[in-house]
Formats: C-alpha cells, sequence, structure tokens
C-alpha cells in the first residue's frame, strides 16, 4: 500500500515538473518571438508615433536610435512629441534637435508641451514643424549657463590647500578651489556668449523671426503657453488632439490613424536576448526580481557635464551636479 502510494505521489510530481518545463519553454518562446516581432516593426500597422522626451536631456542613445527608426519607418506618417522636460546639456540638446530635425525631412513631426518645456526642451521642440502648448505651460528660458562652487574662502578658514601643476594658465579653469581670475572670467564667458548665439540663432531661424527680436525674448525668463504664442515662440494652444488635428487638416494625414506610443530601447534590450529570455524565464517561476539589481546599476546616476541649457538646474540636477 506505502509503494502503490508512493508512485501515486511521483507520477503526479512528474506530471507538474512537466507542466511547469513546458510553461518555461513557451515562456522563452513567446519572448523571442516578442523580441524578433519588435525589432522587425512588423508588428504595427500605419499610425503616428508617440514620443515621450520626460526628465534631463543628456543626448542618451536610445532616443537618438528611436528617432532614426521612425524616420526610417514606412509605417510612421507622423510624430507627435510629448515634452515634459526642464532641459538638460546643451550639447545633448543640440543633438536631440538635430535628430527631430531628420525625421522631421521625412514626414511631419509636431511637439505638445506638457508641464515644462524650457531650456534643452524648447530646443527639442524647436525640432518640430509645429509646436502647441497648455495655456500654462512653462516654456522659453533660452540661454545657457555655466555654474561651479567657488571653495577657495571656506578652505582657507579651515587651512587646507589644493596644490596644483598644470601645462597652462587656463588649464581646468575656472577651479573651485580659487578665486575667479578676470582672464577666467572673460574665456568663461565667450564660451557661454557663443552656444547663447547659437541658440539665439536657432530661434530665430526655426520661429522665422528677425534676430533682434530673438535676443529680446533670450533674457533667460520662462513664459506660460499663452505668453508663448504672444511672443511667437509657440504656435498655438492646444493638446494632442489639437496636433493630431492639424496633422489630419494641414498636413494630409489620414484621420483613421491612431497614436501608438514608441519608447527607445529598454536596458534589458541593450544587455541583449540573453537577458530578455533569461527575464521571461524567471518571470514563469516569481523570480523576476532578481536581475533588478542588474537593471538598477545600470540606471544609476546621471551626472551633467559641460554647458547646460537647463531651468533652475540647483534643482533639477542628481546630487545638486552642476
Amino acid at each position: 500500500m506505502f509503494e502503490a502510494d508512493m508512485m501515486a505521489a511521483l507520477r503526479r510530481l512528474k506530471r507538474k515538473l512537466t507542466l511547469w518545463r513546458v510553461i518555461a519553454v513557451a515562456a522563452i518562446v513567446a519572448a523571442l518571438a516578442g523580441i524578433f516581432w519588435q525589432k522587425s516593426g512588423a508588428g504595427f500597422a500605419d499610425h503616428i508615433a508617440r514620443v515621450r522626451i520626460e526628465g534631463l536631456i543628456t543626448g542618451q542613445q536610445r532616443m537618438l536610435d528611436l528617432l532614426e527608426k521612425l524616420a526610417k519607418s514606412d509605417r510612421v506618417k507622423a510624430v507627435i512629441l510629448r515634452i515634459n522636460s526642464p532641459g538638460g546639456t546643451t550639447v545633448g540638446s543640440e543633438a536631440l534637435h538635430d535628430a527631430i530635425r531628420r525625421v522631421a525631412e521625412k514626414k511631419p513631426v509636431v511637439a505638445v508641451l506638457d508641464s515644462i518645456a524650457a531650456s534643452g526642451g524648447y530646443i527639442a521642440a524647436l525640432g518640430a514643424d509645429r509646436i502647441f502648448a497648455r495655456r500654462n505651460t512653462i516654456t522659453g528660458s533660452i540661454g545657457v549657463i555655466f555654474q561651479w562652487t567657488e571653495l577657495a574662502e571656506l578652505m582657507d578658514r579651515i587651512g587646507v590647500k589644493m596644490r596644483t601643476v598644470k601645462s597652462g594658465p587656463l588649464k581646468a579653469e575656472p577651479n573651485p578651489f580659487e578665486p575667479l581670475k578676470p582672464e577666467v572670467r572673460k574665456v568663461t564667458e565667450e564660451l557661454v556668449r557663443d552656444s547663447f548665439d547659437w541658440f539665439v540663432d536657432l530661434v530665430a531661424k526655426r520661429r522665422g523671426m528677425d534676430r533682434e527680436k530673438a535676443l529680446k525674448l533670450a533674457d533667460g525668463r520662462v513664459f506660460t503657453g499663452r505668453q508663448a504664442v504672444d511672443a511667437g515662440i509657440v504656435d498655438a494652444l492646444g493638446d494632442e488632439r489639437a496636433a493630431k488635428r492639424w496633422l489630419e487638416e494641414k498636413r494630409g494625414i489620414p484621420a483613421g490613424l491612431k497614436i501608438v506610443e514608441r519608447k527607445p530601447k529598454s536596458l534589458a534590450q541593450d544587455l541583449g536576448l540573453e537577458f530578455s529570455v533569461a527575464r521571461a524565464a524567471l518571470r514563469v517561476i516569481g523570480l523576476e526580481g532578481l536581475l533588478e539589481p542588474v537593471r538598477d546599476g545600470m540606471a544609476r546616476g546621471v551626472a551633467l557635464d559641460g554647458l547646460v541649457a537647463i531651468w533652475h538646474p540647483e534643482r533639477q540636477l542628481p546630487g545638486g551636479r552642476k
């Protein structure tokens, strides 16, 4: 009797193990199929792509790659940018703007500004064919900054000195450990002015205004959406529905097209096929969380070095970095 019960229990266990093996294999096959389906673009019919530009702009390659992919896709008939960003690095904003312009050379692009689209966020919007904003959107902040902390007086008080040997008087300047020298201020101001002139010229070119008018708007102030329309740096008040209507009425986009969210590649995709398969398999048995440290380790920390085009940088940069 005992042997019969044992045999019956073993058969039940074997059936359960077989079931779990089948489920795991099916999950892996589904994950593989999903990856290849997404990469081939076969999962999309004709549509309007929605791309969200959010948070700090650093010229992230994943976003640039996505925009290049959308520019080449025959399935994407237009792009709506949803921008909610205080800005970021000047170079990152420039790279993003240029990528958006490459999309706009092949299909219509509309920007819809959400809560904030200032500095680098506004540079991104300038890449679109038309800009919509909410009535109370914060936008503008046309300008460039370069900030550093000066610790010389504090170090004198506590009796600490920083010794430096360098190849030239302007190497690694401004230096937080020394008072600002007149010649260092001069070259730093020239640096900021050059990038500022580029920003002003970009506003004048993309908004169809003379440089003098653009310069008057470029004192660093922010505008509400309504003020921005009056100033000529935004085309109209409206939301995503207004953007879709404009695409249909002015650019001939079919009215029946759906708006589909398109996102940059994830960290998991960057880690490769093996990571995706492992995640799918672990999800089946409820242990997907084991991979969280890998993702978190790759995503941790964003440093903004160099010139930045950002609104209220001291409130926006992680760890107070300028």
